[in-house]
């Protein structure tokens, strides 16, 4: 069974940054498609939506609605991955989730929760306005 498991959750003011850690095994960091994904408060029924993904080979891709405010990266013992999330708005609330599925990312359907195999437990974020 592999595994995920997240850290670096917290609470932040509007503006702040934070910094989000998944560890996994470095057979994951090297052969799995890996991903954030969030779920926001009162919005379940809608599922985790995809925040960013990073692929083996290190190609990377980004929701729209975190562009230019958030990063990830993988560690260079390739067991970490990284979300740097910087200029956090209430509306980035949630439970963050770590996810992986093996093989390459598929980018047509990077964002969809269905497609990854192992979650972690999550990790809370919360911005305060």
């Amino acid at each position: 069974e592999e595994q995920l498991v997240e850290s670096g959750g917290g609470s932040v003011q509007a503006g702040g940054s934070l910094r989000l850690s998944c560890k996994s095994s470095e057979y994951i960091g090297r052969n799995y498609c890996m991903a954030w994904f969030r779920r926001a408060p009162g919005k379940e029924a809608e599922g985790p939506e995809g925040v960013a993904a990073i692929d083996s080979d290190g190609s990377i891709t980004y929701a729209d609605f975190v562009k230019g405010r958030f990063t990830i990266s993988k560690g260079n013992d390739k067991n970490t991955v990284y979300l740097q999330m910087n200029s956090l708005k209430p509306e980035d609330i949630g439970m963050y989730y770590c996810v992986a599925v093996p093989g390459i990312c598929r980018w047509g359907s990077w964002s969809d929760a269905r497609y990854y195999s192992y979650w972690g437990q999550g990790t809370q974020v919360t911005v305060s306005s």
